[in-house]
């Protein structure tokens, strides 16, 4: 491994760090909610506020998944690694998705006990609890989301999906336990209702958060819009009469171009090895992310 890191190597190292740095504070306000709510759903004899508890708790092993991924997503590449190890980041997720389908079956198998067998009516500042979570997983999911775009993340895009998945079920949860309080006895099931409707949205969470880990580790095609942008810097490049071929792939945060270029048929290979380059590093000094090019030379 070379002493000094290549620029758009340290580029994704600062990227994945960041990354990990915002999913351990999300894990830190996981711990925090899951403690209250399960108390409070205890103590408030609301199940629907416990099962939230359980879920945000469990929301803590799946943000460990992601936050390892970005660790190791973070790696240059070495020897077994050409290409680094950007791949780790949706191998992550999905990890993740089977974790969330797991928590979500459990869920509403013991919500369905609960309409079944409704047991005492939750009191009515349990509520308060849920508004509160509600409140600060919408804050926390905007940021995530705001950096994930940023950096171009499937990983934090979805840990801000499941983050608002939590604001919804808690939401749910807030209106199954309302119906409870105000309802009396004759709505005491809907407490279990709003904890099924919460699996559901989990479930749904976890399907999304699978498509897209799945999507990228089966290379599918890059929006067009960075193709595009890869096919204009390298048309200006001097000495580029043309392209043919250009292939993208997204690994983890950045991405691995292999291109093929047309150039002027009686230039000398010398000629051509140099307009290769200077397409190679006119990509990777973009502002696109390209951590790796493989230029082809053809003669027009």
């Amino acid at each position: 491994m070379p002493e000094q890191m290549l620029p758009q190597h340290a580029a994704i190292r600062d990227r994945a760090q960041k990354g990990a740095r915002l999913i351990a504070r999300g894990m830190a306000l996981n711990a925090v909610l899951g403690v209250v709510k399960i108390g409070g759903g205890v103590v408030g004899d609301a199940y629907a506020l416990v099962a939230d508890g359980v879920e945000s708790l469990s929301d803590i092993a799946i943000s460990l998944l992601i936050w390892g991924g970005f660790q190791w997503a973070a790696q240059p590449p070495d020897k077994d690694h050409p290409y680094g190890h950007g791949k780790a980041e949706a191998v992550s997720g999905l990890f993740t998705s089977i974790v969330v389908l797991a928590a979500s079956a459990g869920i509403g198998w013991h919500a369905v006990a609960e309409i079944r067998n409704p047991q005492r009516l939750p009191h009515w500042w349990t509520l308060v609890i849920l508004a509160a979570a509600a409140a600060a997983k919408v804050v926390f999911s905007r940021r995530l989301n705001e950096v994930g775009r940023d950096t171009e993340s499937s990983a934090l895009g979805a840990e801000a999906w499941h983050h608002l998945s939590d604001a919804v079920t808690s939401a749910a949860a807030f209106v199954g336990i309302s119906f409870a309080v105000v309802g009396g006895p004759a709505y005491a099931a809907a407490d279990g209702w709003a904890a099924l409707v919460a699996s559901a949205v989990i479930a749904f969470n976890g399907m999304k958060i699978c498509q897209r880990s799945l999507n990228e580790v089966m290379d599918i095609a890059v929006p067009a819009k960075v193709e595009n942008d890869v096919r204009e810097l390298a048309l200006g490049v001097p000495g580029v009469s043309s392209l043919d071929k250009c292939r993208i792939r997204k690994s983890g945060l950045s991405y691995l171009v292999e291109i093929e270029v047309l150039v002027a048929g009686d230039l000398s290979v010398r000629r051509g090895h140099e307009i290769a380059h200077a397409v190679k590093d006119t990509l990777l000094a973009s502002r696109l992310r390209v951590s790796d090019v493989t230029v082809h030379v053809e003669p027009s």
